[in-house]
């Protein structure tokens, strides 16, 4: 996601950075960069062009030109622009009490609205609402079964037509039966088209009017880039959004839409889909994602997504592990398994900052192989080999685990070895802090997802994948090291 611009804005910017002294104009050229990089991502002209003008307003200021580092107040103005691009927000849904919140959803075929409708549905249910789903998307044949199955994984009752092909009836029969059954919040997931046309429009005018829904929410497909943007404007117009709902945000979405779209229609990005499953809708913070375009992190998200996603006991167990003073490879192999949790680990990466370069080093790894061959090494130990690698491991048992996992033998000796000083680190950790303790895991991970030497760590490397005469060749610098404080201790 906005991997594009984010290279792009930091190529720019650290140009800026480069200069020994800024000036006028090597300032505008640097947000010249700027400005191209926002056009590349699709970002709409106009606003490009508005945005710009404001930043050049303020960079260009004597304050910024005279400051002892002028470079990196730019980073901060352009940070607090884009974040004005996209925001405010209001993450409330504004339920009422003792009375139905009506919210309709609409949006153009193939948007991702009838997976949003339910997935917003389940976001309700988990504040401990009712809820019920009205299957009023009655242009394409299996919308209705889509809902239905999705009202099933989620435990969400649905409303379906019954034989009845007017979707403006079919709204008022299942708003009438949400309220008659007592049931909080009622989703109306309206047809969509191919294209915007007047009898869309027209039929969810009607709609709107007859139902009167608290809420009207846009789900618009970040994909398609300023399509998406012209769409929340023609909606808009026509019916007065409350909010837009952007899907594929975990796809190649160049970043436009997401740009453009509250600067041209006034109304916010309220939600976005980060995925195909149920609970892969997440709130908007346009400050967070502002940090990822320009390479800040957001670990705020990571933190939020472990706690929702880690397994708590699990985690409590370690603590207390931990705090007694004890950190073994099963512990290990459990804290890398709650992380691969988080999705893919280039995605995790960008949430940390100062790590967003490192997706594109590890961009030809196979890193659930390597991890995969890690716990094939562990499962081929005993429980006690496992308790106390470093002083029960010897050659013999080394062999018998580098068979038993279909592995070389140095790659047993490598993890080994990583794991003593590793041991002492995580022990270190016990008593941070959820969010100081993400940062630390996610720096091991990076480091130690692939122990055995695959992954290049290296002093002075480049991040790339080692080759066969480059590992062998550490190995032997590592074994001749090793032997060198064996006879210095000897010696003393």
């Amino acid at each position: 996601m906005f991997d594009s611009i984010q290279a792009s804005l930091s190529h720019a910017l650290t140009a800026l950075r480069g200069r020994g002294k800024l000036t006028e104009s090597n300032m505008r050229e640097g947000l010249e960069g700027v400005r191209k990089a926002m056009l590349e991502a699709d970002v709409a002209y106009d606003v490009v062009g508005e945005f710009i003008e404001r930043v050049s307003v303020d960079a260009l200021g004597a304050k910024v030109l005279e400051s002892l580092d002028p470079a990196q107040q730019v980073v901060g103005i352009v940070h607090r622009e884009l974040v004005g691009l996209m925001g405010p927000v209001d993450h409330s849904l504004h339920l009422e009490q003792g009375r139905t919140t009506i919210l309709m959803l609409c949006g153009l075929q193939g948007s991702g609205k009838t997976t949003s409708c339910a997935k917003l549905a389940k976001k309700i249910k988990e504040q401990g609402r009712g809820v019920m789903m009205v299957a009023a998307d009655l242009q394409r044949p299996a919308a209705i079964e889509q809902l239905v199955i999705l009202g099933r994984q989620i435990d969400v009752a649905v409303y379906t037509p019954d034989g009845e092909r007017d979707p403006v009836a079919v709204c008022k029969a299942g708003v009438a039966k949400a309220k008659a059954e007592g049931i909080s919040v009622v989703l109306l997931d309206t047809a969509g088209r191919l294209a915007i046309d007047q009898e869309l429009m027209a039929e969810l005018s009607r709609i709107d009017k007859t139902v009167g829904p608290d809420q009207v929410y846009l789900v618009v497909d970040a994909m398609t880039g300023q399509d998406a943007v012209r769409s929340a404007k023609a909606f808009h117009d026509a019916l007065e959004l409350d909010g837009i709902v952007m899907t594929k945000l975990d796809g190649d979405a160049r970043g436009g839409a997401a740009l453009s779209v509250k600067s041209v229609t006034g109304v916010p990005i309220k939600f976005i889909g980060t995925g195909e499953q149920v609970d892969a809708l997440e709130d908007f913070h346009p400050d967070r994602m502002a940090g990822r375009i320009l390479g800040m992190g957001d670990v705020l998200t990571l933190v939020e997504e472990a706690q929702k996603k880690f397994d708590q006991d699990e985690m409590q167990k370690q603590e207390e592990r931990l705090r007694a003073g004890e950190f073994t490879l099963e512990d290990f192999k459990a804290m890398l398994l709650q992380t691969r949790r988080l999705g893919p680990l280039g995605k995790v990466l960008g949430m940390i900052p100062g790590m967003g370069g490192m997706k594109d080093m590890l961009a030809g790894a196979d890193l659930d192989n390597d991890m995969n061959r890690l716990f094939g090494i562990i499962n081929a130990m005993t429980p006690q080999e496992r308790r106390n690698p470093t002083n029960i491991i010897d050659q013999s048992r080394r062999r018998r685990i580098a068979t038993g996992a279909g592995v070389a033998l140095n790659e047993v000796g490598d993890l080994v070895k990583q794991f003593d000083g590793m041991s002492a680190m995580m022990k270190g950790m016990a008593g941070l802090g959820l969010r100081d303790r993400m940062k630390e895991m996610q720096r091991i991970q990076g480091e130690l997802t692939n122990p055995t030497g695959r992954l290049a760590k290296a002093k002075g490397d480049t991040g790339k994948r080692l080759t066969a005469d480059q590992r062998r060749n550490q190995k032997k610098q590592r074994d001749k090291e090793d032997r060198r404080r064996r006879r210095d201790s000897r010696g003393s």
